[in-house]
């Protein structure tokens, strides 16, 4: 199987470097390399070989969560997996998407995979938390009729490291146009609906992760809320993702205070900051404009819309 790797740039910085280490040394043949560039003016393009890289060059507000990639698909649909990368994460072994290729090709049913996320290894507390979280290190097989067992869950995916399968990804018409953020949640809500499973990989795995100030995780749950709002049919075919919130609550109390208590007040601010933000997320449209682009993580977003 054919593959071709996609990762959307904009002043990736000093991690860059890694990032390119970790693609040249995967076992697996990547057929191309597609950056697509937002404008970046750090010197993220002076690490990349032309000769061995097709780039993409747009202008930074033309920038589109899912848009930017499905145009980059389409432009460069010459292969039979679409892989898709961001520009912070560092494929952690040399077998990173030969695992995602061995999937893709043992079970026809698959149109999707993804990845285990590890934190980076200067990663704090919190973060790493997250990554445990939400990575775990069993893998799974998730269809629609999983969806009463994990609800909002089943579709849970990750933009930061996933394969798709080419049939299956335009079958359902790829990434969407004008999202707010989620684009490969709602790539793979549209591929359980159309009859398709997904696979998370545990052994299939990166380095990412973030170190959200309160602010920060307050802006970033505003475009979740706006994100959902907008997206109905993923309540309506998928549930609520309140009941996630107090798990994961539960569980970060948990590990917060075994390996360090005093982070307690933080992670308590955090979770404060989220519940406010999603809240006012889901309720965006009773707000003037001037707040809704003050109050979001994703500005570009406002000035499309």
């Amino acid at each position: 199987m054919k593959v071709n790797l996609f990762i959307p740039t904009l002043n990736a910085g000093p991690i860059w470097k890694e990032v390119l280490v970790g693609i040249a040394m995967q076992s697996y043949p990547i057929s191309r390399l597609i950056v697509i560039d937002s404008g970046s003016t750090d010197g993220t393009l002076d690490l990349i070989n032309e000769e061995t890289c097709d780039l993409i060059q747009i202008d930074k507000k033309d920038f589109d969560h899912g848009g930017t990639r499905q145009m980059a698909a389409e432009r460069y649909p010459d292969a039979d997996v679409f892989v898709f990368l961001t520009q912070d994460a560092i494929l952690a072994d040399a077998d990173a998407i030969k695992v995602m290729v061995e999937a893709l090709k043992g079970n026809a049913e698959l149109g999707m995979v993804y990845g285990r996320q590890l934190p980076h290894k200067n990663a704090k507390v919190l973060e790493t938390h997250a990554r445990l979280f939400n990575y775990p290190a069993e893998s799974k097989v998730k269809g629609m009729e999983d969806a009463d067992r994990y609800g909002i869950r089943t579709i849970s995916c990750s933009n930061s490291f996933a394969a798709y399968r080419k049939t299956a990804f335009f079958e359902v018409n790829g990434f969407p146009t004008g999202s707010i953020l989620g684009e490969d949640v709602l790539i793979a809500g549209k591929m359980l609906l159309d009859g398709w499973k997904m696979a998370y990989l545990s052994n299939s795995k990166i380095h990412h992760s973030h170190d959200y100030s309160a602010i920060e995780e307050f802006k970033r749950y505003f475009d979740i809320g706006v994100f959902h709002v907008n997206n109905q049919w993923i309540f309506e075919n998928f549930g609520r993702a309140e009941s996630e919130g107090l798990k994961y609550l539960k569980s970060e109390l948990k590990y917060t205070f075994k390996h360090n208590p005093l982070l307690i007040p933080k992670c308590l601010i955090a979770t404060g900051a989220k519940l406010i933000g999603y809240k006012l997320g889901l309720h965006y449209q009773s707000l003037p404009v001037g707040l809704r682009k003050s109050f979001s993580m994703t500005k570009a977003y406002w000035s499309q819309s």
